[in-house]
């Protein structure tokens, strides 16, 4: 077993899929069909999954279809602990009541942004943490400083490490130099990919995770990119990155859920529409995930 690999003590690591959520066409959700997708996730070779993230449109959902669909995904892993929910609110008190939530349904770990409802310093970021930290589940911090106007500098992940409310950090500020000094400043925290297209460097820097979107269309490629890039594999892993980023940097677009989703339908993976604000990809867009996931098909990649 390596240090990269996932394990109930560390469920947080490996490939967790930041799931895309299936809607009808009237927007309702799609439960059944949630279930079906985060089981062939794993099947096809990824270790868990995230839902009620972004990519997940978890700022649509009412509180009931919130609940449910953390109930879906532990009961369609099989395994609570291969779940690791977006716990982000706007207030502390609600993203502990999501934690709590998670921990009673079973859930290995949490997901967590920052204070995202105006720009917290860094009191507020902490007692943020230690606030959620106190149910007593793993909680992985997100630092997303492009949407959420507060950034979780490798300093301030340092401190919120030795203060115990974080396990790991899912890192998609895109700065890739960030994941040397996390490193240096605390050595046991996990450092998570958190962004598709820098997961070959952020890989051969120490990442033990993967926080994925495209694994949603392509799971078996993209486990098979990862595996190889913490390996050092390099032969294997360069061909499959150059191959998949044209789709891989979709992830970083205001865009991503439509794209993601828009990729999912092409091969067969119901990911359905997006509930408004979100609209579908139309034009020019569209027509270049259209393209990127037709070649990818074409490639091989499933």
């Amino acid at each position: 077993m390596t240090a990269t690999s996932w394990t109930n003590d560390h469920p947080w690591r490996g490939i967790m899929v930041a799931t895309a959520l299936p809607l009808r066409e009237d927007l309702s959700v799609d439960y059944d069909a949630y279930a079906a997708h985060v089981r062939r996730l794993i099947d096809d070779g990824c270790d868990g999954v995230v839902p009620n993230g972004s990519l997940g449109e978890y700022q649509t959902l009412t509180d009931e279809e919130r609940a449910r669909v953390v109930r879906t995904a532990v009961e369609a892993a099989g395994d609570g602990a291969r779940v690791m929910p977006g716990v982000a609110a706007y207030g502390s008190a609600e993203a502990r009541r999501w934690t709590e939530h998670a921990a009673e349904a079973g859930c290995g770990s949490v997901l967590l942004l920052p204070p995202n409802a105006y720009r917290a310093d860094e009191h507020a970021v902490r007692a943020h943490y230690a606030e959620v930290a106190r149910t007593g589940i793993p909680v992985v911090a997100y630092n997303n400083p492009i949407d959420t106007k507060v950034d979780l500098t490798p300093a301030l992940l340092a401190r919120l490490h030795g203060d115990g409310s974080i396990v790991a950090v899912k890192e998609f500020s895109g700065d890739v130099r960030r994941a040397y000094e996390i490193a240096e400043l605390a050595p046991e925290l996990d450092l998570l990919v958190g962004a598709d297209d820098v997961v070959l460097e952020l890989a051969l820097a120490g990442a033990v995770g993967w926080v994925a979107g495209y694994p949603n269309a392509f799971p078996a490629t993209c486990a098979r990119l990862y595996h190889a890039a913490v390996a050092g594999d390099l032969e294997t892993a360069i061909p499959l990155y150059a191959s998949l980023h044209p789709l891989l940097r979709w992830d970083s677009k205001t865009e991503f859920v439509q794209a993601i989703k828009l990729s999912m339908d092409i091969v067969g993976r119901h990911g359905g529409p997006t509930r408004p604000p979100r609209h579908p990809l139309t034009g020019e867009s569209a027509a270049v995930v259209r393209a990127a996931t037709e070649k990818a098909v074409a490639d091989g990649h499933c």
